[in-house]
């Protein structure tokens, strides 16, 4: 009896992961639908140099947003999400006014965002000689960084918002804000571009940031409307979030600062094109591959926050979602490696070609990455900011070394190289570590369904490489029809998939 519940809890959390993952997948592939067409756009227009520009800018004022913003838009979301658990009820029957607790979090938050959107708009003003000294090799940059400092406030403000409806479960808000700024980006930023060429993205970048500030608040003001007024006491009670966000700013100053001295480095040895290709590769890498892992932060990292101890019950949390992460993403893999060609112009333009085979190569990490993420999300639920900030050290240690010993001995493909050596590298460093720190341990069937599918991803990658034309098709097509196969069979097998499908389906035509 005991076995069969079990089970039966087991299946009903592969059914809610699958629900869930479904859900947040769909909205983000609605982003990047819109997305597509913006990129593909700018590629036409800017081509690799101009993308490589955008690029270089983007990845400076990133870097400086996580090293000025004090994670706040991360620790705001457990201090409101804590406050707004104990006050829903209330909320829900009486409003905002009867709420003391999540009100007072809600204006810290407000409060300390806007003290750090001004400490990263003057940081950014103050260090535009360096910033531009450290991205360029040409030219001066120092007046557009300045001219790009509001963007690192926007940024931060935006932030601050997102986390007010992230910690209130706020999600069509978070869902519709997202699409909305999609498609305005794409109707005021591509005319620009049309028109003014490079010259356009500095007003570009601007005019992006205060896109997704305005219709953010709109969502966020609607529901919970600002008060312009702050107390002295409402300063001293933000240290504490400022404190929990510390390890978030440090991994996220080296998160971006790793890829900040990629493309510096790119840019020194190789120039703007080589930028461009790299960052076309690992952005439909990480955006269009990573659909599968969208449902992390929104629906998995607070189911893993309420379990109360290391154990069984948090093996089986994060072994599921391993499980579930694995066969969902594999067969997209194995069908973007397949259509590797298409995709790519397609999604920019011929003259993004040489970016292919990097790719299909990089690809092949987005196995490993279902693996490690869920599994670097426990030290998060644990609170236990000094594993994580281990955990992100020695990522982008693995992710630089690899990436610029790859393009040093194979050119841009050798990056892609690099970014599956680093995932296999963090893989194993995550799970040794974490055995040791937390006692989990993978389960048998997440190491079976990796040694199948990966052999799958590997056999693709290499036929698609060796043939070309209908012959390259034929065998990735059959080789996603075999992953796709055997992730419906498991996944029915968990879930009793087609079942429940076929009675929702009856209940409908009664």
């Amino acid at each position: 009896m005991l076995r069969m519940m079990e089970k039966a809890e087991k299946d009903n959390n592969y059914t809610h992961i699958l629900k869930y993952t479904g859900l947040f997948g769909g909205v983000q592939g609605l982003n990047i639908l819109v997305s597509i067409i913006r990129n593909k756009l700018v590629a036409l227009i800017l081509g690799p140099a101009g993308m490589g520009l955008v690029s270089l800018f983007n990845s400076t004022l990133t870097l400086l947003a996580n090293a000025t913003n004090l994670g706040i838009s991360m620790s705001g979301v457990r201090e409101i999400s804590e406050a707004y658990d104990q006050e829903r009820d209330t909320y829900e029957r009486e409003g905002l006014q009867q709420c003391p607790r999540l009100s007072q979090a809600i204006r810290v938050v407000r409060l300390w965002s806007f003290i750090v959107a001004v400490l990263g708009m003057v940081c950014c003003v103050a260090l535009s000689p360096l910033l531009n000294r450290w991205t360029f090799t040409w030219g001066d940059h120092t007046l557009h960084f300045i001219l790009l400092s509001p963007v690192v406030a926007l940024m931060a403000l935006t932030g601050g918002e997102l986390s007010i409806l992230k910690g209130t479960r706020r999600l069509r808000a978070l869902a519709a804000s997202s699409v909305y700024a999609v498609i305005a980006t794409l109707f005021t930023t591509v005319p620009l571009y049309y028109f003014w060429g490079q010259a356009a993205i500095v007003p570009s970048l601007l005019l992006i940031a205060l896109i997704q500030l305005l219709l953010t608040i709109i969502f966020s003001w609607r529901q919970f409307p600002i008060h312009f007024f702050w107390r002295r006491r409402q300063l001293f009670r933000g240290i504490g979030m400022v404190r929990v966000g510390i390890a978030f700013v440090l991994a996220g100053i080296l998160g971006s600062g790793t890829d900040f001295l990629i493309r510096t480095y790119l840019n020194r040895t190789a120039g703007l094109d080589e930028i461009g290709f790299f960052n076309a590769g690992y952005m439909l890498t990480m955006t269009y591959a990573g659909l599968v892992f969208s449902a992390m932060e929104t629906d998995y990292f607070p189911r893993l926050s309420a379990v109360q101890q290391i154990g069984k019950e948090l093996n089986r949390i994060v072994n599921n979602q391993i499980e579930v992460s694995l066969l969902l993403v594999s067969p997209l893999l194995a069908a973007f490696i397949t259509a590797a060609p298409l995709v790519v112009t397609l999604l920019y333009s011929d003259q993004f070609a040489p970016v292919t085979a990097m790719l299909r190569v990089t690809l092949l990490s987005m196995y490993f990455r279902a693996l490690f993420l869920p599994m670097e999300y426990i030290a998060l639920s644990r609170g236990d900011s000094v594993t994580y900030l281990i955990q992100e050290s020695a990522s982008d240690i693995f992710m630089l070394t690899a990436v610029i010993a790859g393009f040093a001995l194979w050119g841009l493909t050798g990056t892609g190289v690099g970014l599956v050596v680093a995932s296999v590298l963090i893989f194993l460093g995550d799970m040794g570590y974490i055995y040791l720190r937390y006692r989990f341990v993978l389960s048998r069937q997440a190491i079976g369904y990796l040694a199948l599918q990966l052999l799958i991803g590997m056999l693709c990658c290499l036929l698609t490489w060796l043939f070309n034309g209908w012959l390259s098709w034929v065998c990735g097509g059959l080789l996603t029809i075999v992953s796709s196969l055997f992730s419906l069979f498991v996944i029915h097998k968990k879930t009793h998939l087609w079942t429940k499908m076929k009675e929702k389906w009856l209940h409908k035509r009664v």
